[in-house]
């Protein structure tokens, strides 16, 4: 048996050839492997209700999908992790409700790069019947297709928005080119936002009544860092796991950004000048490196009053997490209740 639970305790039964254990338990490569011993088994406490995802390395530490479980998980950079679950990961009532009968219309935009070279593109999701130009809340979505194709956040809007749930909303799905580049507190991305994301959607498509910026990990950075900056620009993030250990120009020694050791930088910033024209809605796994630092930003803005929603999920920094933060998020952002 590749994995058994009882109560809190999961054991993972190593396969041939494994060597250590790595996974949500361990920020997958961010600390060491949890070493194999004789070929025994690995028990670790979880908690309730937690999806897990995991991976075996062999002896030249490179990983490998465990053999004996056959659960994958939503991971759309890697092949190789599968999941457990400790008793039952409960999903939210609105990916309960059926496909809605009334679909958004999608629009696709394709343009070459001038801010960040290179072929762009951005698929914009409208509510049903929306007349051309409409006055809507816009949100500027990073890791779009992630978002688009994995998440379902357009669906899940139709979902909503037929159920009486939420208002209906602007989408703007944009895909990164170098995300590392682009996210990690980059100015030049507003940049790109206002010269050649902005002019193709607002006017032609949509009116902005109010913008947000929506994003994971790094993509949760540069919505929060940029929002907050611009009053003029943006009343509304969301932010799913952000990355928010990080700060301007941090690497390390081979160059690849620092997203570990950087500090708390931009919850410095916002201690010393409160962004209170922004509603924020934060939340994060409780099984990944950034459980900290979500709970310091949630804390700041607690603290300060300031409009905000914060939840924590028991799961990694995957798109299992992301997928199931997406309706409270959106309920919080577009809630009719609002």
């Amino acid at each position: 048996m590749a994995v058994s639970v009882r109560g809190q305790q999961v054991t993972f039964t190593p396969p041939a050839g494994a060597t250590g254990l790595i996974g949500d338990m361990t920020d997958w490569r961010k600390a060491p492997p949890l070493p194999v011993v004789a070929g025994q088994p690995l028990t670790l406490t979880l908690p309730r209700g937690a999806w897990v995802e995991y991976a075996w390395v062999d002896a030249e530490g490179e990983p490998f999908a465990d053999p004996d479980n056959d659960r994958k998980s939503l991971n759309p950079w890697w092949t190789y992790p599968r999941a457990a679950v400790v008793g039952e990961y409960a999903r939210h009532p609105l990916w309960q409700r059926p496909d809605a009968t009334r679909k958004g219309t999608t629009h696709r935009l394709n343009w070459e790069g001038r801010v960040f070279p290179g072929k762009r593109r951005a698929i914009v999701h409208l509510p049903h019947g929306s007349a051309p130009g409409a006055a809507l809340p816009i949100y500027y979505v990073q890791d779009g297709v992630a978002f688009y194709r994995v998440g379902q956040l357009g669906e899940l809007l139709d979902r909503a928005v037929e159920a009486g749930e939420v208002e209906g909303a602007a989408l703007v799905f944009v895909e990164p080119g170098d995300r590392n580049e682009e996210y990690y507190l980059n100015d030049r991305y507003l940049d790109f936002l206002r010269q050649e994301v902005f002019p193709q959607v607002e006017g032609p498509l949509a009116t902005p009544s109010v913008r947000g910026l929506w994003g994971a990990s790094l993509g949760g950075l540069i919505s929060l860092y940029l929002g907050s900056r611009h009053p003029e620009l943006f009343g509304r993030v969301v932010s799913h796991s952000g990355a928010f250990i990080a700060r301007p120009g941090a690497a390390y020694e081979n160059g690849v950004i620092d997203t570990t050791t950087a500090g708390e930088w931009l919850r410095e910033q916002l201690t010393a000048d409160l962004p209170r024209h922004v509603r924020v809605s934060l939340d994060t796994g409780t099984l990944e490196w950034l459980t900290g630092p979500n709970r310091r930003m949630a804390a700041l803005l607690a603290d300060e009053g300031m409009d905000h929603q914060y939840r924590e999920y028991p799961s990694g920094h995957n798109w299992v997490t992301w997928r199931e933060a997406l309706p409270e998020a959106l309920l919080y952002m577009q809630g009719a209740a609002r």
